[in-house]
């Protein structure tokens, strides 16, 4: 079997500005399946929960999406409160279509870092996707590794010693030297498969 892990911070951080087009993620997922026989997407990227009670019992969408929803119609909020409020519920759609095309979600709520005068949202997922890349290494014999972060080389390095055929599917100015080594011939750059996987309005 093969499963693919979508590091989406490292994959496309930055948005539309950075990759330079959209992404149609039903067409991402069927080329996974077309191209490596991929039978399982797991998706790992980080919601915005703000003050959300049901955070620490896993991440619950429609939860979520409720809670934000009634936040905006019950409380007189700024405008920026109100727009920054609308981007969540916006993000949280766009991972409840994501779930319907079929991705295995793994989201993370993010955490505000504040460095003197300026604050930053992350929301670090690199344990939760090398844990399942440990957990279910029993289950698969390739794996299409969606990231260029060198931090997965050394997982990346002990996965190709077990025998596990690894390809990397990232974009080249974000990927590490070291996971450019290690997948060699395997490596294939994610702008190669723009006619493949570009959103275009209907």
């Amino acid at each position: 079997m093969v499963y693919a892990f979508i590091d989406a911070a490292n994959l496309f951080y930055g948005g539309e500005k950075s990759l330079g087009w959209k992404i149609d993620y039903k067409k991402l997922l069927l080329y996974l399946k077309n191209k490596f026989s991929v039978s399982r997407a797991y998706y790992y990227a980080g919601v915005d929960v703000g003050s959300y009670k049901g955070k620490d019992k896993g991440i619950n969408l429609d939860g979520l999406l409720d809670f934000f929803q009634r936040k905006l119609r019950r409380e007189r909020l700024k405008e920026a409160e109100r727009l920054e409020i609308e981007k969540y519920i916006q993000r949280i759609k766009f991972y409840k279509k994501l779930d319907s095309f079929g991705f295995k979600l793994r989201l993370k709520p993010t955490k505000i870092f504040r460095n003197g005068k300026s604050t930053v949202k992350k929301a670090n997922c690199d344990v939760d996707l090398t844990f399942d890349l440990m957990r279910y290494m029993s289950q698969y014999s390739e794996i299409v590794m969606l990231s260029g972060d060198g931090d997965f080389s050394p997982v990346l390095e002990y996965l190709k010693n077990k025998l596990k055929k690894v390809h990397i599917l990232a974009r080249s100015e974000r990927t590490a030297k070291e996971i450019r080594q290690l997948a060699g011939s395997r490596f294939m750059d994610f702008t190669y498969i723009r006619k493949y996987t570009e959103f275009k309005p209907k």
